[in-house]
């Protein structure tokens, strides 16, 4: 059997069925109402019945039965696997130690930054500054609200998505500055320049000097 690869949907599933065996519309409610869709995409169900598939096939969950309640739809009711449970814990333990690089859109750009101008890319970071701050203020609303009902436990994750906001807030406005004062600056010409001296720099390289990769002689 293949090793079960970990996903956020696919822990929400195993967690909520740690809980007691449910249907999958129980779930995407349940992770709604509890404001697990701040970290956990269940917006499309089609997603969440395609990890339920995996995880049946995996053999970490199995249908228990159906469920019919007055006129709604019959639906199919999943439990856990002894597996299932064994691996729920393997993946929390996994998840909350390694750090693993998710190669996210934003840091991408960052590394392209030069294929605009500083105007253009303050411009454009600008735009993503209001609009963090806009979600700050709407997560941080919601966190208070939820403060006076529920234990500190089961609102780490907002602190955390808010610390990290927080935390690219103030790496922004920086950023910023910086490019608005000149502090940060380029222009075609100094771009050309410094790639013909990486260029040149890589020509003067010892032959073999990057032998461990065959792709780049």
């Amino acid at each position: 059997m293949r090793d079960p690869r970990p996903s956020p949907i696919a822990l929400a599933v195993l967690s909520l069925l740690y809980e007691e065996p449910m249907h999958p519309y129980r779930m995407q409610k349940l992770i709604r109402e509890r404001k697990k869709d701040e970290v956990i995409n269940v917006r499309q169900r089609a997603s969440l019945y395609q990890v339920i598939r995996r995880l049946l096939r995996d053999g970490l969950i199995r249908v228990r039965g159906v469920d019919g309640e007055g006129n709604l739809p019959e639906r199919t009711v999943y439990e856990l696997t002894e597996s299932g449970r064994e691996t729920a814990i393997r993946w929390m333990r996994e998840m909350l130690a390694r750090p693993v690089n998710e190669y996210p859109l934003f840091p991408a750009a960052l590394a392209h930054l030069p294929l605009l101008s500083p105007d253009d890319a303050a411009k454009q970071l600008k735009k993503r500054l209001q609009a963090l701050r806009r979600e700050r203020r709407r997560l941080k609303s919601q966190f208070e609200d939820e403060r006076a009902l529920l234990p500190r436990l089961f609102l780490l994750e907002s602190e955390y998505l808010i610390s990290l906001m927080e935390a690219e807030i103030a790496w922004l406005e920086r950023l910023i500055g910086e490019l608005e004062s000149g502090k940060i600056a380029w222009n075609q010409e100094a771009l050309l320049a410094l790639a013909k001296a990486f260029s040149s720099e890589t020509e003067r390289k010892p032959s073999g000097a990057d032998s461990a990769d065959p792709a780049f002689p």
